[in-house]
């Protein structure tokens, strides 16, 4: 095992679920129990079998799948997700700024 190869994907994921939604769902869900143990324990194997698969999954794709192709389509796949999320706020932005510029035209 690589030793740089764990600390550079332990900090991937470590920092990426920091507060997303799988951390809300923790805090969520001890905050009514009260067994913290059990919660993380709990949550701490799901974490750890949803990266199982993923590892799995990855190796078995990377086999059939050239590795620069997996990073361009999963590239994409941020870029998508990220381009959907901001969309709304554009879309928000527009229809607010086509208000402003009725009220002005209404006002005049």
């Amino acid at each position: 095992m690589t030793l740089s190869l764990l600390v550079s994907t332990f900090f991937t994921v470590f920092l990426a679920e920091l507060g997303d939604k799988t951390q809300l769902a923790t805090v969520a869900l001890s905050g009514t129990s009260n067994r913290p143990g059990a919660v993380f324990f709990g949550s701490a194997s799901a974490l750890v079998l949803a990266s199982l698969l993923g590892a799995l999954a990855g190796g078995s794709i990377a086999e059939l799948i050239p590795t620069d192709y997996l990073k361009l389509l999963a590239s994409l796949g941020f870029l998508t997700i990220g381009v959907r999320l901001l969309l709304p706020t554009f879309k928000i932005k527009s229809s607010l700024q086509q208000e402003i510029d009725g009220n002005e035209t209404t006002d005049a």
